[in-house]
C-alpha cells in the first residue's frame, strides 16, 4: 500500500512537472554582422552668442540624420530656449521608406512623417454638432455686486460641557 502511494505520487509531481510550460529561447531575427561604414560626418559645434550648432551623417546603408539648433533669447533668465530642427530617412525592414522631419522649442518636441499615425476625421454629425454648440450656449449676465462692505463671518463653535464620567 504505501508502495502505491509513493508510486501515485511520483507519477502525480512527474505529470505537473512535465505539464508546466519549458522555457524556450525567443527567437531573435539574425543580426548584421557587417561593418557599416559612415560615408559623410559633418559636426559644426556650439559657437557665437546663439551657441548655433549643425551636425549630420550618412552610413553606407542608407541611413542619414540631420540636425540644426540654436539657443533662442541668451542671457534672459527664465527665456532662453534652445530650438532644434531636423531630419532623418531609413529604409525599414519591410523594404518602407521612412522619412521624419521634427522641430523642438519652448513649445515640446513636434514630429512629422507619413508613417506616424493620425487621429481620424471627425465624423460628420460630431463636426456639426460643434459648429452648432457656440449658437446654443447663452452669454453669462454679469453678476451684480454690492458696493457696501461686508463684514466678515466666523464660525465659533461653542464647547459641549464637561462631564466627568462621560454621561449626559
Amino acid at each position: 500500500m504505501n508502495s502505491l502511494l509513493c508510486s501515485l505520487a511520483l507519477a502525480a509531481t512527474v505529470a505537473l512537472v512535465a505539464g508546466r510550460p519549458q522555457y524556450a529561447p525567443q527567437a531573435y531575427a539574425a543580426t548584421q554582422d557587417k561593418f557599416i561604414p559612415i560615408v559623410r560626418y559633418d559636426n559644426s559645434p556650439p559657437a557665437g552668442p546663439n551657441q548655433a550648432y549643425s551636425f549630420a551623417f550618412e552610413s553606407g546603408n542608407g541611413i542619414q540624420v540631420q540636425e540644426q539648433g540654436e539657443l533662442k533669447n541668451p542671457g534672459v533668465k527664465d527665456g532662453e530656449a534652445i530650438a532644434a530642427q531636423g531630419a532623418s530617412a531609413y529604409t525599414s525592414p519591410e523594404g518602407v521608406p521612412i522619412t521624419l522631419q521634427w522641430y523642438a522649442d519652448e513649445t515640446g518636441f513636434h514630429a512629422s512623417g507619413a508613417h506616424l499615425p493620425t487621429p481620424p476625421p471627425i465624423p460628420e454629425e460630431i463636426a456639426r454638432a460643434i459648429a452648432t454648440l457656440p449658437k446654443l450656449v447663452e452669454e453669462p449676465q454679469p453678476i451684480a455686486y454690492s458696493a457696501a462692505p461686508v463684514a466678515p463671518q466666523y464660525y465659533t463653535p461653542t464647547p459641549a460641557p464637561y462631564n466627568r464620567y462621560g454621561r449626559k
